[in-house]
């Protein structure tokens, strides 16, 4: 579901990916949130972590403008 939206009503805003990704591999995104595939865990079958990553200043000025 999180895919679909991103190709969806929140394309330019939210990102997707599956690759294996560190911090600097969104400096300059202008996504204000890339949801990550490959990082999140089920702890159970009622919760589960999701991680995303941002560049705090660019994609905040990215829907600023």
């Amino acid at each position: 579901k999180v895919k679909e939206a991103t190709e969806g009503p929140l394309k330019g805003i939210l990102g997707y990916t599956e690759d294996q990704v560190v911090s600097s591999d969104f400096i300059g995104d202008s996504h204000s949130s890339i949801f990550d595939a490959a990082a999140g865990i089920s702890l159970n079958d009622n919760f589960v972590k999701l991680i995303s990553w941002y560049d705090n200043e660019y994609g905040y000025s990215s829907r600023v403008i």
